[in-house]
């Protein structure tokens, strides 16, 4: 970490705080539950215990990892459905293949991302190549739920890449930060990425000691997760480390400090920080489907039942079959009366746990 870096930091544009400008107070800090996802890799439900309402427009955020994988043990998320927001795939280390019933799919790697707008109903499934299956190695990423509003959530599917060396790279006055800006808007400088919600989304590093002073949107909310290393958040200093999600209140910039003294595996302040417009509409969400209403949730699972969001494509018919086992874990597939692996598409309960979303409905 991280993957995209830079030999002369001094030679970037550089984002300055305005005159004037009000610091952002810092509304609370939580830390990330430890889990697992999908066919079992690790993750930090970074959004657990914050207000739905103080996230908005996002639903969802896993950090992935940091893992290194033994052979055969790396891990992906079956093929299953979404409906009504878009993923978007930060992979810092390692490699990630995906596919999806809409003709979207490629390789993202080191720095790359992948935005997938579900809208009106995909399947997809995202896993590590088979090369990396067998070879092992350092996994490490995000992944981020974006709501639509109301208005965009029967869009059609639509999917993009941006790749590490279309971001948007900036430092603050004094070198001491690195800025990846991947979506959105920072002091006049934007990212690739295309969003169908108003959002900034970068990935920071701050150097020991070093003060990040960030203009941010009035009008965007603003949450900063720390993925590694150890520092301050606002102007009142409050302490964050690893798996902390500050959000921040109302005024014009986001400030955050990395501490002087680092761990030597960490020796910078490594940041996620996202904001964005809130929607301000009703949500009612379970499992991969996030809609305004519990009725169109529901609807949404009938659909899917009924084969209305589409189908595996035939090409990648044996993804969706369970695979023999490949880690020391020692589970493996279910076999049928010829010994072989059974063929499997997923039912509406197996849906329900892919990406640790809530089992049962929420609203909100």
């Amino acid at each position: 970490m991280p993957a995209v870096t830079v030999g002369d930091i001094t030679a970037l544009p550089r984002v300055s705080e305005l005159p004037g400008a009000r610091a952002r107070k810092v509304k609370s800090i939580t830390t990330a539950p430890q889990g697992f996802e999908g066919e079992g890799f690790p993750v930090r439900r970074a959004f657990a215990g914050v207000d739905m309402a103080e996230l908005d427009p996002f639903i969802h955020l896993d950090e992935m990892g940091e893992v290194e994988y033994a052979p055969g043990e790396p891990k992906g998320t079956p093929w299953h459905p979404h409906r009504g927001f878009e993923t978007v795939t930060y992979i810092i280390d390692g490699i990630f293949d995906h596919q999806d019933n809409n003709g979207g799919g490629g390789t993202i790697s080191n720095g790359d991302t992948q935005w997938m707008t579900a809208g009106a109903g995909i399947l997809h499934i995202e896993t590590p190549p088979e090369h990396l299956v067998m070879s092992g190695g350092l996994f490490h990423g995000f992944q981020l739920w974006v709501n639509l509003p109301a208005a965009k959530k029967w869009s059609p599917p639509a999917y993009q890449d941006v790749r590490a060396k279309d971001v948007s790279l900036l430092t603050t006055p004094d070198g001491g930060s690195l800025l990846r800006v991947i979506a959105g808007e920072v002091d006049g400088h934007f990212g690739p990425g295309s969003t169908q919600t108003p959002i900034t989304l970068l990935h920071a590093t701050v150097a020991a000691g070093a003060e990040l002073r960030l203009p941010w949107r009035k009008d965007y909310n603003a949450l900063v997760y720390t993925m590694s290393g150890f520092g301050f958040v606002g102007d009142e200093a409050r302490p964050v480390q690893a798996g902390q999600l500050a959000v921040f209140a109302d005024g014009d910039t986001i400030v955050v400090r990395a501490a002087n003294q680092q761990e030597s595996r960490s020796p910078e302040l490594e940041l996620f920080i996202l904001g964005g417009a809130p929607i301000k509409e009703p949500v009612a969400w379970m499992g991969p489907f996030v809609m305004n209403t519990k009725r169109e949730v529901l609807q949404a699972f009938e659909d899917f039942q009924k084969g209305l969001l589409g189908s595996i494509p035939a090409i990648y018919k044996e993804d969706a079959k369970p695979k023999a086992p490949l880690n020391r874990s020692g589970e493996g597939a279910k076999l049928g009366g010829d010994g072989k692996p059974a063929a499997q598409t997923p039912t509406a309960e197996q849906i329900l746990d892919v990406h640790g979303a809530p089992t049962e409905m929420q609203e909100g």
